[in-house]
């Protein structure tokens, strides 16, 4: 008999004790992802020896040095007390809050892992093997599940009226991080309160907003078993959209040794260049206006900034693949990878000594500017249009989007032992 929808389950959270650190906001991160090597990296262990980075981005020489020294760590802070479990199982309540009016709220639990095929988490971009590869070594390494992937879903209220009362009480921590987010952590532990959320759950499916690399390390690590086990579930934050919109924004390429100049030369003829010396707000202001009529690009790493636009049809009707939807042929991210990226420039996508991924749009102009690279600003994806696609089975271009508010990483883990 298939299965049903959405299983989540409570686990024992493993948390900082507030005493043993400088405060719970310094040993916070950003995802993994998200975190700008080095630099972000030299700046989370700087706040605090605690810092969760130590955990999700080892610095050592080699990889599996890096995974022995991320295990070391985790086993030495639970000897010393700076992590403990909670004393029950729970789901947690987890709320982000802002000055400007973002508030979003969603539970934190162990959902049990099903593959693509079987409908119940849909993820909606490709992934890349050796980071997959990255992060299984560290999680059977540390066998815990260091940071929560976030997913969405649409519910129908049962599990949002437990939120919305969960959150009116004093909850575990309160910390607000140097973004100036305030976050906070609730445990459900009520029986009757954890069946209504999974009842409600049990009759959806959920979008990966972010996470891919890693649901696709859960479902490896899965794999690998002989026998059901701790590994059959992954650390998820599962939002409903319905209530709590999320927000979806582009993720930039940097090019690594390929200049503006040479890139510029390359699509001459190809697209229209329109060369902009204007702040990067403005910048990135023509860029949306740009994209309202079809596909544009966002050129910078030389001290200025150059729009591509309105791309030769016949160019794209050679290099994009014409065996998927229009909805996907006609994305962004469709026509860098599989034009720009392969057929003009000659950049494999998956090689980081050529491209690397990158949130921050400012680091992503300074770092190419200091590289003597080239940095393409993207805007971003609308969400109905991934979600419409990943319901058709239909993955999109690898760091298309990336959805937030993203949750923070240290304020709840899941370990296998426990």
């Amino acid at each position: 008999m298939a299965r049903r929808g959405l299983e989540l389950t409570p686990f024992r959270g493993l948390r900082y004790d507030p005493d043993r650190v400088g405060s719970l906001a310094s040993v916070t991160s950003p995802p993994y992802d998200v975190v700008v090597r080095p630099d972000g990296v030299h700046h989370l262990q700087s706040a605090d020896p605690y810092n969760i980075v130590r955990l999700i981005l080892p610095e050592a020489g080699t990889p599996s040095a890096r995974t022995e020294q991320a295990a070391d760590t985790l086993r030495r802070w639970l000897d010393e007390g700076v992590l403990a479990a909670d004393p029950e199982p729970a789901l947690y309540v987890y709320e982000q809050r802002d000055g400007e009016g973002m508030l979003q709220r969603g539970v934190i639990g162990a959902l049990r892992v099903s593959e693509p095929a079987e409908g119940v988490v849909l993820p909606h971009e490709d992934v890349m093997p050796p980071v997959v590869a990255e992060r299984a070594a560290l999680l059977r390494a540390t066998r815990a599940n260091l940071e929560p992937l976030l997913l969405s879903y649409r519910g129908d209220g049962t599990a949002a009226e437990v939120v919305e009362r969960t959150a009116e009480k004093p909850p575990l921590l309160a910390t607000t991080t140097e973004d100036g987010v305030r976050h906070r952590l609730w445990a459900v532990t009520d029986a009757a309160d954890v069946a209504r959320v999974q009842d409600d759950l049990s009759r959806h499916q959920a979008l990966i907003a972010d996470g891919h690399h890693r649901w696709a390390t859960y479902l490896r690590l899965r794999a690998e078993q002989p026998a059901p086990g701790p590994w059959d579930y992954g650390l998820v934050l599962l939002v409903d959209t319905a209530r709590y919109p999320l927000r979806v924004r582009a993720i930039h390429r940097l090019l690594h040794g390929l200049p503006v100049a040479d890139a510029l030369a390359a699509v001459e003829g190809l697209f229209r260049v329109r060369h902009l010396r204007v702040p990067l707000s403005e910048a990135l202001a023509a860029l949306a206006d740009a994209s309202c009529a079809g596909n544009a690009f966002l050129l910078a790493g030389d001290g200025a900034f150059h729009l591509l636009d309105r791309p030769d049809p016949a160019l794209l009707a050679r290099t994009v693949p014409a065996d998927r939807p229009e909805a996907w042929r006609s994305m962004d991210a469709t026509v860098l990878h599989a034009t720009l990226l392969e057929h003009v420039w000659h950049i494999p996508e998956d090689s980081p000594a050529h491209i690397a991924y990158i949130h921050d749009t400012a680091a992503t102009v300074a770092k190419a500017e200091h590289d003597g690279g080239t940095a393409v600003l993207m805007h971003p994806v609308r969400e109905e249009v991934v979600r419409d696609l990943a319901r058709q089975g239909v993955t999109v271009p690898r760091k298309s989007t990336s959805f937030g508010p993203k949750p923070a990483t240290g304020l709840v883990l899941r370990a296998l032992e426990i």
